[in-house]
């Protein structure tokens, strides 16, 4: 019998595919479509608390499923007026409501040494990028080798909204987006097995600096619910939308005006990070809300990224992607853990930090509070949103090199 976290995401997709069939029959049936990505992306949500989702993602999950229902002749694989809302509206609104927290004076101040290992990681991800992308140049995956390269990059830094924008501002196919994901998704979760496995084995402990010591006196008595944290309010819910779709007009008509093809989102987050940084207060009712709300839309949008993804395409490129993303990610990996004899941090310091950079502040903070380290769960969550706040035009900037690599 299926175990109780499970029956709601199985009764999801039984309720929705029924709907979804018509769709299979005319892409103008968009109530169906609408039906089977909401359920495909609330069945990743709740498949992702199982004791074998946990090993996965929702995201991932979500992709899955969503490949599924294409592939399976569910939903059509073309559908514009309903993936076409997705990419243009959703995705980009989902952006700043996730960067509502993204205060860079704050990170600045509270992180102490963990910034360090931070940006070590950040650039131990570039050079693993382009060790990867210099032995297996993705020439499989053509024009988009080197799109997926820089979007990867992105993600390996800051995480999956940043993998998203990058993909967005390069006008990745949706194919080779979806490979790309599924892919990494797997060589991630291989990842992180490893990294919780270093964090266990004992290691030298080097002093605290004073900053990061403040910080833990201050925030070792604290609890942190993270599930709690992205509680959706009606009113800041409804305030953090209209802001939100603010900024968006804002960036799409600044990208406009300078004739900058496919940098809406990337302007939208800089802007973001500046309104976070200059107002933190203004904002920061918001945030709890802001973080909810996007979490629900990025489930769509990667629903709607496997619905448009092609089974063929993922075998025919995956096993290029699967050692790409290995190479980059083992690299990433062996050079945070030289910091620690080079640099002196901790072991602790180097997982949390790494976690932060692949992972996301999610997973960084869960990390701390699975260990209980306590006194870095904040450092931890703020260096995550650092990585949100900057990964996406790191991820732009290699663009420009993967594209030479590919084609000289």
């Amino acid at each position: 019998m299926a175990r109780p976290s499970v029956v709601p995401c199985l009764l999801l997709l039984r309720c929705g595919l029924p709907l979804a069939r018509h769709a299979a029959i005319s892409m103008h049936r968009h109530a169906g479509i609408w039906a089977a990505l909401t359920a495909a992306g609330c069945a990743g949500l709740w498949c992702e608390r199982t004791k074998w989702g946990k090993e996965m993602s929702g995201a991932l999950l979500s992709t899955l499923f969503g490949l599924a229902l294409s592939n399976l002749g569910v939903v059509p694989a073309e559908a514009p007026h309903v993936y076409g809302v997705v990419n243009a509206y959703l995705l980009p609104l989902a952006v700043p409501l996730l960067l509502f927290s993204a205060d860079l004076r704050r990170v600045l101040r509270e992180t102490g040494r963990l910034l360090g290992a931070f940006t070590w990681g950040a650039l131990a991800t570039v050079a693993g990028s382009l060790l990867a992308f210099k032995l297996m140049p993705l020439r499989v995956l053509g024009a988009d080798g080197w799109k997926v390269a820089a979007a990867l990059t992105a993600r390996h830094i800051g995480g999956s909204v940043n993998y998203v924008a990058v993909s967005e501002a390069l006008s990745l196919s949706p194919s080779a987006r979806m490979a790309g994901l599924a892919a990494d998704d797997l060589i991630v979760s291989a990842y992180f097995l490893t990294l919780y496995a270093l964090a266990r084995k004992p290691a030298p402990q080097q002093q605290q600096s004073r900053a990061s010591g403040a910080v833990g006196d201050a925030t070792s008595s604290s609890s942190v619910d993270l599930d709690s944290s992205r509680t959706i309010t009606v009113l800041y819910g409804a305030t953090a939308l209209a802001v939100a779709a603010a900024i968006c007009f804002a960036g799409t008509q600044a990208a406009a005006a300078l004739r900058y093809k496919g940098g809406s989102i990337t302007i939208i987050t800089a802007t973001t990070v500046t309104l976070a940084t200059l107002f933190p207060r203004l904002l920061a009712p918001l945030r709890a809300s802001g973080e909810g709300l996007a979490a629900i839309l990025m489930q769509l949008f990667f629903a709607s990224v496997g619905a448009s993804g092609s089974i063929a395409v993922v075998m025919k490129t995956a096993p290029s992607l699967f050692l790409w993303s290995a190479v980059a990610v083992s690299t990433h990996l062996g050079l945070v853990l030289a910091e620690e004899r080079l640099l002196g941090f901790t072991r602790k310091e180097s997982c949390l930090a790494s976690n932060a950079n692949i992972g996301g502040p999610t997973t960084a903070a869960g990390m701390a509070a699975a260990k209980g380290w306590r006194s870095s769960l904040v450092p931890a969550l703020l260096i995550g949103i650092m990585g949100y706040a900057t990964a996406t035009f790191v991820g732009v900037a290699c663009a420009s090199v993967f594209q030479r690599m590919q084609f000289s």
